[in-house]
């Protein structure tokens, strides 16, 4: 099955207004979402392992593909469907060493000499950030905005998702831009409605998809 990454929910406990990571995700999968990056940047790793093998068993369910945020060793122990590495994890290829060529391995890339380099060593998705300024990201002080992000697909081949300040407001635009995805935390992780969100998101997502056409 060709991955949809369309809808891209990565998680963050730190902007869910008190919920639980699974109430946002199945919110969130019912508005829409097609991808549920788990990332726990906080947590021990017996935290992250037990929260993981719940996220896991709901998205095998739904069947919503499953990724990990920079932890292989997480990601291996649950079988999720993939990682999510940095700039500063470890190399993609390396990575492959450990989980084998069925698995998806995606990476962030802020340029487009990055996204070449991940492309080349076999990154299976690009995560474009950030597109816009994002206070999830406070250390990126300039986004790449829509032509940078055009820019880099022009060279790249594989699938791009967007990341950085993306919602309901800017998700056409970058669609139309190339970008097979939207990678979102706080618009549906921080909204009073995470399905609702969800929702308005993937419509502008659909639109655009038709527009192309």
């Amino acid at each position: 099955m060709k991955p949809d990454y369309s809808l891209y929910l990565v998680t963050d406990r730190g902007l869910s207004r008190g919920r639980t990571s699974m109430e946002i995700i199945e919110a969130a999968v019912k508005g829409g979402v097609t991808v549920v990056q788990l990332r726990e940047k906080h947590a021990n790793t017996r935290e992250f392992l037990h929260e993981a093998l719940k996220v896991r068993n709901f998205c095998r369910e739904k069947n919503i593909l499953f990724i990990i945020n920079d932890r292989l060793d997480i990601a291996q122990s649950v079988d999720a469907d993939g990682v999510h590495l940095g700039q500063d994890d470890l190399p993609i290829e390396y990575a492959r060493r450990f989980l084998g060529p069925d698995k998806i391995i995606g990476t962030s890339a802020f340029n487009e000499t990055e996204a070449m380099e991940a492309e080349k060593a076999g990154a299976d998705y690009l995560g474009i950030s950030p597109i816009f300024t994002t206070p999830t990201k406070p250390e990126l002080e300039t986004g790449i905005g829509i032509d940078g992000l055009r820019k880099i697909r022009k060279s790249a081949k594989i699938p791009m998702v967007g990341i950085g300040g993306l919602g309901s407001t800017n998700a056409y635009d970058v669609i139309m831009a190339g970008a097979d995805g939207i990678a979102v935390v706080s618009a549906i992780v921080s909204a009073a409605d995470p399905e609702k969100a969800a929702a308005e998101i993937k419509s502008e997502i659909e639109r655009a998809r038709k527009d192309m056409l």
